[in-house]
């Protein structure tokens, strides 16, 4: 069930003050302050449902499943203007309201207001994992296993490119929704995978090959469910993760996260690289021991997060066997 906190008098990176923002939240599991509690960050397009029976990420998180919810209660938060809630109001226009660190501090001061002080884990997939690592960054000793699953603690500037061609057109086509998502699915997937799903096979029905149809789908789906005005700030989001500014160090402020942290990779991921995650596991074990890097091997590249369910969940078993159901 959606249920709501308002967040008050917040300030932002940028100094904007804003009144009240309404936070939308789902449970999962345990009730609250009766089990561990997981906190989960969707992904751009993504939403609480995290579980259940729309759940995006079912695959991973549910009775007897990786994380289980008879051992854990999972929290899931909307990232404000994401437009779940299906109210009309709560849409932000100015899509350059809010950056990944201050979603981070809403998501700080919504745990505060429900009287939470501890989390055994936050994790998160592509944006949702560069707002944990923002979390982490915020509040050193709040999380004991930080899991930034196909993400970074940085937009690089191949991140930020991508989210000035996927600005552009939503700022300037005529079906923005529909036509940069278009681009987007070639960012989420791989060539290898494509090739694997359709190998040049054409639709006579629909006179074009099959690759064109399944993207002119995607695109059609997420118009019918996604709004500009949530996209478009999702996307600035995105472009900006950044856990050092401010500080400029990476070293300096990741050597305070006390946080078990386990940084899950894919190989063919060309949004969110291996090659970048592994320079953040070399660097980081100069002041951590307590870090772990492991890779999902798969062709279907930054959305392997969303499919490789079995090798995501053996990656991070030991992590959720501590606690006995």
């Amino acid at each position: 069930m959606l249920q709501q906190l308002d967040i008050l008098n917040f300030k932002t990176e940028k100094g904007k003050c804003i009144d009240k923002i309404p936070l939308t939240y789902e449970c999962f599991g345990k009730p609250l302050y009766t089990a561990p509690i997981v906190l989960v960050n969707h992904a751009l397009t993504g939403n609480s449902s995290v579980c259940g029976e729309k759940g995006w990420w079912n695959g991973l998180i549910g009775k007897g499943k990786c994380i289980d919810t008879n051992a854990y209660t999972i929290l899931s938060f909307n990232i404000p203007g994401n437009g779940y809630d299906g109210v009309k109001e709560n849409l932000i226009e100015d899509y350059k309201l809010f950056n990944a660190r201050d979603i981070a501090t809403i998501f700080f001061e919504a745990l505060q207001l429900l009287k939470i002080n501890n989390l055994y884990a936050v994790i998160g997939g592509s944006v949702g994992g560069g707002i944990a690592w923002e979390l982490a960054a915020l509040q050193p000793e709040l999380i004991k296993h930080l899991i930034p699953v196909a993400t970074d603690w940085k937009s690089t500037d191949w991140l930020k490119a991508n989210c000035l061609v996927q600005e552009q057109i939503l700022l300037n086509s005529n079906h923005p929704v529909h036509d940069a998502r278009l681009h987007a699915m070639l960012m989420y997937r791989s060539p290898e995978s494509f090739k694997q799903k359709f190998n040049r096979t054409y639709s006579n029905e629909k006179d074009m090959f099959n690759i064109e149809s399944w993207l002119l789908h995607h695109g059609e789906k997420l118009n019918e469910r996604f709004t500009l005005s949530a996209y478009k700030q999702l996307n600035h989001i995105l472009a900006n993760i950044d856990i050092t500014n401010g500080s400029g160090d990476f070293l300096k402020v990741a050597s305070v996260i006390t946080s078990d942290i386990h940084i899950i990779s894919v190989n063919s991921d060309v949004f969110f690289t291996t090659a970048e995650d592994k320079v953040t596991y070399e660097q980081l074990k100069k002041v951590k021991q307590n870090v772990t890097h492991g890779i999902i091997n798969s062709i279907h590249g930054h959305d392997a997060f969303l499919i490789e369910f079995e090798q995501l969940g053996e990656l991070l078993k030991d992590v959720f066997k501590e606690i006995e159901v």
